[in-house]
C-alpha cells in the first residue's frame, strides 16, 4: 500500500463502530483526519486525543447529513482545518429499525434514503472540486452485505439503499475518473462490537448467521477499517469502480 503519511481525509459517521475503527486505521497510517459525528461527541473526541497522541492532526465537526446545506458545510468546514482533501470516506448510514414490506410508510423510506444514499451524495457533491485539485485522489463508500443479498427479514428499506450504494459508486467511478478520483467501496457482512448488530442482532440470531460464514467466525470493524485503508491508500492506483467485499465468504463472485 502507498503511505498515508500526511493525506487529508475526512471521515463521516466516525464517532462510533466501522467509522470509529476506520478513521483509527487512517490516523494510524499517517493520515490528518476531519472526524464528522452525528450523536456519538464522546467517540469523536476520543479520535482527536488519539491523533494528537500520534503526532497527526484531526477535528471534530457535527453535522446531520441528510440536510444539504449541512453537509455542504461539513465539507468546507473540514477543507478549511486540513488545508485540502485527498481522501474521503463515506462511511454514515444505518439500519434506523427493521421494516417488513406491510410496515413501509413514504416517511420511513425516504429516512431510510436520506441516511444511506442522499446523504452520501451531498457531502461528495460538495468534496469533488477539492478532491480533484489533489492530483490523484480516493473515495470509498461503505455499503453493506444486505446491499448484496438483501439482508435479513425487516432490511428491505436499508438493504435497497446500500443497493443503490454499490450502483452509485459504480457510476460516479466513471464520471470522475477524468478528474484523478478513484471511487470505490467496501461491502461489509456480519460485524460484530459494533453499535449496528448491538441494536438489530439478537443473540440467537448472532449465532445462526455465524454458524453460516465459511471462515465461522463474525467480523470486527478492524477487518473492515483494514479493507478502507487498503482502498484509500490506493489515491494513486488503478483500482476504481470495484467493490471489496468483506464478509468471511458468505458472498463470492
Amino acid at each position: 500500500m502507498n503511505s498515508l503519511q500526511g493525506k487529508r481525509a475526512l471521515v463521516t459517521g466516525a464517532g462510533q463502530g466501522l467509522g470509529e475503527a476506520i478513521t483509527r486505521h487512517l490516523l494510524e497510517a499517517g493520515a490528518d483526519v476531519a472526524i464528522h459525528y452525528r450523536s456519538s461527541a464522546a467517540g469523536a473526541q476520543a479520535l482527536k486525543d488519539l491523533a494528537l497522541r500520534l503526532g497527526r492532526r484531526a477535528e471534530i465537526f457535527q453535522a446531520d447529513l441528510t440536510d444539504e446545506a449541512a453537509a455542504t458545510r461539513l465539507v468546507e468546514q473540514a477543507v478549511r482545518f486540513l488545508g485540502g482533501l485527498q481522501v474521503l470516506i463515506n462511511n454514515a448510514g444505518d439500519l434506523l429499525q427493521r421494516r417488513s414490506l406491510e410496515q413501509l410508510d413514504p416517511e420511513f423510506l425516504a429516512r431510510t434514503l436520506a441516511v444511506n444514499l442522499s446523504s452520501m451524495v451531498w457531502v461528495t457533491r460538495a468534496a469533488v472540486p477539492e478532491l480533484a485539485k489533489a492530483g490523484g485522489a480516493s473515495i470509498v463508500n461503505v455499503s453493506s452485505l444486505a446491499g448484496r443479498k438483501g439482508g435479513h427479514p425487516g432490511s428491505l428499506a436499508y438493504a435497497t439503499a446500500k443497493g443503490a450504494v454499490l450502483t452509485w459508486t459504480r457510476a460516479l467511478a466513471a464520471e470522475l475518473a477524468d478528474r484523478g478520483i478513484r471511487v470505490n467501496a467496501v461491502a461489509p457482512g456480519f460485524i460484530l462490537g459494533t453499535r449496528f448488530h448491538a441494536t438489530h442482532t439478537s443473540e440467537e440470531s448472532a449465532r445462526q448467521t455465524i454458524a453460516q460464514i465459511p471462515l465461522r467466525r463474525a467480523g470486527t470493524p478492524d477487518d473492515v477499517a483494514r479493507a478502507v485503508v487498503f482502498l484509500a491508500s490506493e489515491y494513486n492506483g488503478f483500482i476504481t469502480g470495484a467493490t471489496l467485499d468483506v464478509n468471511g465468504g458468505v458472498y463470492m463472485i
